[in-house]
């Protein structure tokens, strides 16, 4: 039999079976890849490995290996109708035989057995959707301002929630963007899991309504739950744009729950949706049909498994709280989950499986393809009643001409090299440098000021220094750089809001399994060039244990935002005419210890394989400005804090020990200071190294705080730039930058790893790094001084 492996590009074939087992298998299920569907191969990655396919009309990532676990037949040449749904002649089934004004249009009054008093108290919210559907988006129309972030209980997944404006008593749970209910990622876990122990009054399901049929899946098992749901059909400008349409009094009829269409960048239909959303969470007002199997379908097979379990399994499913029909639902695709919380014994174990082994035989197909069928079976129904579909997206249309190119053969990865260079030479040699400079000048004007200041009202000479020394030139220093942090992730979130993030993942995917990675690991990558903290959280979006901490391990040696001031500072100080090449030779250097250490790391520590590439590949869309604002605003708050809290308190103390001796007598030499006795007992672990002073000890030590603050403490302790060239020589400076390159990433990001690893992988990321670091810089300065560099 042929499996989708062999199929060519430009060819259409129907799936006939998906091997594999357990959660994997269930996930390609999920993802639309179900025996009877229809699956064209659109193009293979610049180096033949991943394949991007067409499945119900949006774009997926697979790997050949993976390709060969699915058989297909009918191979066929891909037509225009091929990317065009014809549900109506797929489905041939009616689902509605009588108009209905739609919930959502007038004071019409449901007649629902679950409506009852409006409740009272706070009214929560959880949100979710697939991802790329616009979901971040529609929860800032939501809240605004109104945000916090904290973490979900005993995970370490992001969880984003706040009140929506004007209605304080509200609050909405931002959940992670998933494709299904089904156990295979944590952020499918922690979803399911806080929407069960956490039961919030409502649900907003919010779904991309250009790529209805993908996103509905999800819905589908959101209506099992039982909790009141209102769903949100996004980006209904671009659909009806195209030329479609949704009949949403048609689809609130058939699915017995509010439908709103919205645009959530601009900001349509968003108050509608709230009162939706506050109507049904305080009546209670419970979706008027969870039952989406079909009574004829194959003889009704899967209608009589799920209400033979139901039976089966009820007491137990009130017992563990869980949704009696959803319960069903899982235990029947063979959710271990479900199936432990549920606690059956071991005779109705016994008759569960006779139930599915009925179910098998009378379908012909496996008990979690049949739930999966079933499912896909009702959207297509759905949708031949109620969308109205062009027979091509513009977006579409201009997404796939612009990966004619960004994921080209001989284009895709020069292009990508040529968008990261501009970004890095956009940031530190354009725009941010200019930034950079009209700060620092600002700043520099006020300190001159307020010592001319503080000289003539006779200010007391420890206030003046801790005054103009410690916190003008410390934290000041420091301050300069926030128009460099702040446009690199300006660049960063417009690559990633565009999902241009999501293409240079299925280019680079064969490339990072050579060091035992998936594609998906490049984003963490990529965000570590911006702060090490959100890159090592946003590992938590790859789906094994092994790829998130083999990727968290490679992270601290992208040169975060932090490290630029230092290698701005020194080469500005030491390499003035090449001052660009330092800082690209830096960053070559950091990525080729990452690779290295990946390499041998993969044969000892990390020893399988990375997990399958699935992904989905969205259409190109312009980056929105407020998501990029708030990002860039977000990020910049950040580093702000620090530099008033971890960094000021740092310079502080730092200024102290060197402005004071054990006596507590201010010092006229520095040399004479606690600072220097201290440093002292540490700077012969540094004096192979080219980097015995005091003072350059001390600046490494500050590092564990906060990157940013090394040059702060070079600024305190040098007092001026020709007085630290006139310290250490350029091969020191040489070595003292490839240190601090490689040396253990600061507080901040040592604590996000014990978040996501805990305490064993971030010891050992400090040790580690301080190990490689200091053996490279002294085989640096070894091989700077046998050349006659001192």
């Amino acid at each position: 039999m042929a499996t989708l492996r062999d199929l060519e590009i430009g060819k259409t074939a129907t799936i006939v079976s998906v091997g594999g087992d357990g959660a994997l298998r269930q996930h390609f299920l999920d993802m639309g890849l179900i025996p009877g569907e229809q699956v064209s191969l659109v193009k293979f990655a610049p180096m033949g490995d991943p394949m991007e396919l067409m499945v119900h009309g949006y774009e997926l990532t697979l790997r050949l290996a993976d390709a060969e676990n699915i058989g297909v037949t009918d191979v066929r040449a891909t037509s225009d109708r091929d990317y065009q749904d014809d549900e109506a002649e797929r489905a041939g089934v009616h689902l509605m035989e009588s108009f209905h004004p739609g919930i959502g249009e007038g004071p019409v009054k449901s007649d629902r057995p679950d409506d009852g008093d409006p409740g009272e108290g706070k009214l929560t919210f959880a949100l979710i959707g697939n991802q790329n559907c616009g979901k971040t988006t529609l929860f800032n129309q939501l809240t605004g301002s109104n945000q916090h972030v904290g973490n979900f209980p005993g995970v370490t997944v992001d969880r984003k929630s706040g009140s929506i404006k004007g209605h304080p008593e509200t609050e909405v749970v931002d959940l992670p963007g998933i494709y299904s209910l089904s156990p295979y990622t944590s952020e499918e876990i922690v979803s399911r899991q806080y929407i069960l122990e956490e039961k919030p009054s409502a649900i907003i399901n919010i779904i991309d309504a250009t790529n209805i049929e993908r996103n509905l899946y999800l819905t589908m098992q959101v209506l099992e739950l039982g909790i009141p749901v209102v769903l949100a059909l996004n980006m209904m400008d671009e659909m009806r744009g195209n030329g479609g349409s949704i009949r949403i009094n048609e689809m609130e009829e058939i699915l017995q729950i509010p439908v709103v269409p919205i645009s959530a960048i601009k900001g349509e239909g968003i108050q509608e949706l709230i009162t939706h959303a506050i109507h049904i969470a305080r009546y209670h007002e419970v979706p008027g049909r969870a039952d989406f199997c079909d009574k004829n379908d194959h003889n009704g097979a899967v209608h009589r498994t799920i209400h033979a379990t139901m039976r089966l399994i009820e007491d137990h499913a009130e017992r563990a709280e869980i949704p009696v029909r959803f319960a069903a639902s899982k235990l029947i695709e063979g959710d271990h989950l479900v199936e432990e919380a549920l606690k059956l014994t071991q005779n109705e174990k016994d008759t569960m499986g006779h139930i599915v082994r009925q179910l098998e035989e009378e379908r012909g197909l496996d008990r979690a393809a049949a739930m999966a069928d079933m499912r896909f079976l009702f959207i297509r129904r759905l949708c031949a009643e109620t969308v109205i579909k062009p027979k091509e997206s513009r977006e579409h249309a201009r997404s796939r001409k612009i990966d004619r190119v960004l994921t080209g053969k001989w284009t895709a990865i020069p292009l990508f090299v040529l968008i990261m260079a501009g970004v890095f030479y956009l940031t530190f040699s354009v725009v941010g440098l200019f930034l950079q400079n009209l700060l620092a000048s600002g700043i520099g004007a006020l300190t001159q000021a307020v010592d001319h200041g503080l000289t003539a009202a006779g200010v007391s000479a420890p206030v003046h220094s801790l005054i103009i020394d410690a916190i003008f030139n410390g934290v000041g220093t420091v301050l300069s750089f926030v128009p460099i942090i702040v446009v690199l992730f300006f660049f960063l979130s417009m690559l990633e809001d565009s999902v241009y993030m999501a293409r240079v993942a299925f280019v680079m995917d064969k490339l990072l399994r050579k060091i035992g990675l998936s594609g998906r690991s490049i984003v963490p990558l990529l965000i570590g060039f911006g702060c090490t903290v959100p890159a090592v959280m946003s590992t938590r979006t790859l789906p094994s244990t092994r790829d998130r901490r083999m990727t968290t391990v490679m992270i601290p040696f992208m040169s975060c935002s932090a490290k630029v001031p230092i290698y701005a500072f020194f080469s500005a100080a030491f390499f003035p005419r090449q001052a660009g090449l330092v800082m690209v030779c830096l960053y070559a250097l950091g990525i080729a210890m990452a690779i290295l250490v990946a390499f041998f790391s993969k044969n000892m520590m990390f020893r399988g394989e990375a997990v399958p590439f699935v992904m989905e590949l969205p259409n190109y869309r312009l980056p929105g400005l407020k998501n990029v604002l708030r990002l860039m605003w977000d990020k910049a708050r950040d580093f702000l804090q620090r530099a008033f809290t971890v960094i000021f308190v740092g310079t502080i103390i730092v200024w102290f020990l060197q402005t004071f001796d054990f006596g507590l007598n201010m010092v006229s030499d520095s040399q004479d200071s606690m600072l220097a006795a201290v440093a002292g007992l540490i700077a012969p672990v540094f004096r192979p190294l080219g980097l015995g002073d005091w003072r350059i000890v001390t600046s490494v030590i500050s590092g564990f705080m906060a990157k940013e603050s090394i040059v702060s403490m070079i600024s305190i302790l040098f007092g001026s730039v020709a007085k630290l060239t006139a310290s250490i020589s350029t091969l020191s400076a040489v070595t003292f930058l490839v240190f601090c390159l490689l040396y253990t990433p600061c507080i901040a990001a040592i604590a996000s790893i014990k978040r996501e690893q805990g305490w064993k992988y971030a010891t050992g990321t400090v040790v580690f790094q301080c190990v490689v670091a200091w053996i490279l810089a002294f085989l640096v300065h070894l091989a700077g001084t046998a050349l006659g560099l001192g």
